[in-house]
C-alpha cells in the first residue's frame, strides 16, 4: 500500500488503479478539461475510460474501419479521419491537430504505436500549443533512432552489448558490417536503427547470413519506418528479454517501477509476458532499476518511460537494449503489482503534478501473467484472421483483468495490429498467477476470427514455462507450435 500526500490518494495493489483520489486537495498544477485520444482499440478505450474517471471530457478519433469501436461509442466526441489506411487517419499529423484545434482540447493522449514515438508529432503539438502526455521532443531525439540511443547510453556508463558503433546506412557497406561482426564474434544480431516491434530484425550466424539479414532489415525498416539505416550486436543466445517502467515528473523526480519480463517472443514480437521476472534477485533489481533510471536522466526524460534490457542466462550479464518512449502494451502488469495507475500518471504528469511518492515507497504485491489474445492463427505462422466476433464470452473471477476493446458481432479490421484483448492474472505467488491464467484460457470464448488462445494454453503448460526458465528462443527451442492441434480440447466439467 503506499500513501501519496498525506492520504489524497489511496492505493490497492490487488487491482491496480487509484482507489481514491482527493479532488478538494490543494494543487501546484491546473489539470486538463478535455484531451484528444490520438489512438484506436483497447488503449483508445483505456485511456476514455482514465478521463472520465479523473473528471477530463475525452475526445475520440477513428477511422472508417473503426467507426463501431467501443472506444468511439464511449468518448464524450469523436471525430471520423475517414479512409482506414493509417497513412490517411491515425498518422495523419495534420488532420489529427486540426481535429484538436476545433474540439479545444488542450492536450494529445498517444497510447502507443501510430504516432506515439514520432517526435515531428510532438514538435507539431509544441509549436501549437497543445501537451504531448508523454515526454518532450528534445528527450524523443535523444532515444531515437536506436543505434544514436545505444551510442548516448554507452558513452554514460550503461552496459550495451559488444558491437557496431553509429549506424550502417545501407546493405552496400557490407564489408564494414563484415569486419565488424568478425570483430565481435557470431552470432551477431542486426537491427534496424528506426525500427520497432521487432521489425526487421534478424540474426545471422555466419558471413553470408549476415549479408541476408542486412538485405532483410534494410527493406523491412525502410518500407515501414522511412529509416533503412541499421546496426549490429552481439547476439545472446540464452538470454532473458526484461524491461523497467520509469515515471519521471517535470520537478525532475525520477522512480522505476519494477521490471516485467516479455521473453515468449515470436519473430521479436511479445505474446506472453510476466511481473516480476523468475530470474530477479533484489540485489539485480537494484543494480537494473538504477541503470533505468539512469538512462531516464540522461534523455531529460518526463512522463513514462520503458527501459529493455537483454538478460544473459549464461553470465548474469545484462544488456541495454532500447528505450521506449511510451507505455508498453503490457503495462497493466506493472499496475498490478504496485496499484499504481499508469495512464492517470501520465495525465497527471503531463499536467504538471509532481509524483510524491519516491524509490523507497514501490513496494511490488503479488504475480502477474499477460497473454496477449490476437486475432491471428498460429497454425498458419501467427497469420492474421481479422473476421467479425459472432460469440463473445470473457472469463472472470478472482485475479482476472482484461483491457478490452472488443464485443459480440464487432469487426476486427485487417488494417491494423491484431490485438483483440489484453488477459492478465494476478496471484500471491507465480504458482497462484499461473493457475488463474490457465483457468481464464479455458473460459475464454471468442467465436469468429481465428485466435492465439491455443498457443496460449500449450506455452503455459509447457514445462520451462512453469519452472519460469524459459528464454527468447523459447517458442522455437520447445517445438511449442509442433504441440498444437486445431482445437485443443477443454478440461473435463
Amino acid at each position: 500500500m503506499i500513501d501519496r500526500n498525506l492520504g489524497a490518494r489511496i492505493v490497492d495493489a490487488r487491482y491496480g488503479y487509484l482507489s481514491c483520489y482527493n479532488q478538494n486537495e490543494k494543487r501546484g498544477f491546473e489539470m486538463f478539461n478535455k484531451i484528444l485520444i490520438s489512438n484506436r482499440g483497447e488503449i483508445a478505450f483505456r485511456a476514455v475510460r482514465e478521463c472520465k474517471e479523473l473528471g477530463i471530457r475525452c475526445v475520440a478519433v477513428y477511422s472508417d474501419a473503426d467507426a463501431d469501436a467501443l472506444f468511439v461509442k464511449h468518448a464524450d466526441e469523436a471525430y471520423p479521419l475517414g479512409d482506414p489506411n493509417p497513412v490517411h487517419s491515425y498518422l495523419n499529423i495534420e488532420k489529427i491537430l486540426d481535429i484538436t484545434r476545433r474540439c479545444e482540447a488542450e492536450a494529445i493522449y498517444p497510447g502507443y504505436g501510430l504516432l506515439s514515438e514520432n517526435p515531428k508529432f510532438v514538435e507539431a503539438c509544441e509549436q501549437s500549443g497543445i501537451e504531448f502526455i508523454g515526454p518532450p521532443s528534445e528527450s524523443m531525439h535523444r532515444a531515437k533512432p536506436k543505434h544514436k540511443s545505444r551510442d548516448l547510453m554507452k558513452a554514460n556508463g550503461i552496459p550495451v552489448a559488444p558491437g557496431i558503433d553509429g549506424a550502417i546506412e545501407s546493405s552496400d557497406e557490407a564489408a564494414k558490417a563484415i569486419k565488424a561482426a568478425d570483430d565481435i564474434g557470431y552470432p551477431v544480431i542486426v537491427k534496424p536503427s528506426g525500427a520497432g516491434g521487432g521489425i526487421g530484425m534478424k540474426v545471422a550466424n555466419n558471413k553470408e547470413e549476415l549479408v541476408e539479414a542486412m538485405k532483410y532489415a534494410e527493406s523491412r525498416a525502410g518500407a515501414a519506418f522511412g529509416i533503412s539505416a541499421f546496426y549490429i550486436e552481439k547476439y545472446i543466445p540464452r538470454a532473458k528479454h526484461i524491461e523497467f517502467q520509469v515515471l519521471a515528473d517535470k520537478k525532475g523526480n525520477v522512480v522505476h517501477l519494477g521490471e516485467r519480463e516479455c521473453s515468449v517472443q515470436r519473430r521479436f514480437q511479445k505474446l506472453i509476458e510476466e511481473a516480476p521476472s523468475p530470474v530477479m534477485t533484489p540485489e539485480l533489481r537494484m543494480k537494473m532499476g538504477e541503470s533505468a533510471v539512469q538512462v531516464a536522466k540522461v534523455l531529460n526524460y518526463v512522463n513514462a518511460l520503458t527501459v529493455e534490457f537483454m538478460y544473459s542466462v549464461d553470465t548474469g550479464e545484462y544488456f541495454f537494449n532500447e528505450v521506449n518512449t511510451r507505455l508498453q502494451v503490457e503495462h497493466p502488469l506493472t499496475e498490478l503489482l504496485t496499484g499504481i495507475n499508469l495512464v492517470k500518471e501520465q495525465i497527471r504528469i503531463a499536467a504538471g503534478e509532481e509524483l510524491g511518492y519516491t524509490q523507497d515507497d514501490i513496494k511490488l504485491q503479488g504475480w502477474a501473467i499477460e497473454c496477449r489474445i490476437n486475432a491471428e492463427d498460429p497454425l498458419k505462422g501467427f497469420l492474421p484472421s481479422p473476421a467479425t466476433i459472432t460469440a463473445y464470452h470473457p472469463p472472470g473471477g478472482f485475479g482476472v483483468r482484461l483491457d478490452s476493446g472488443v464485443y459480440a458481432g464487432y469487426t476486427v479490421p485487417f488494417y491494423y495490429d491484431p490485438l483483440m484483448v489484453k488477459l492478465l492474472s494476478w496471484g500471491r505467488t507465480r504458482d497462484e498467477a499461473v493457475s488463474c491464467m490457465k483457468r481464464a484460457l479455458y473460459e475464454f470464448t471468442i467465436d469468429g476470427p481465428k485466435t492465439n488462445i491455443p498457443f496460449h494454453r500449450v506455452a503455459l503448460e509447457d514445462e520451462l514455462f512453469t519452472r519460469g526458465d524459459y528464454t527468447t528462443r523459447f517458442i522455437e527451442e520447445r517445438g511449442i507450435i509442433k504441440k498444437l492441434s486445431p482445437a485443443p480440447p477443454r478440461p473435463p466439467g
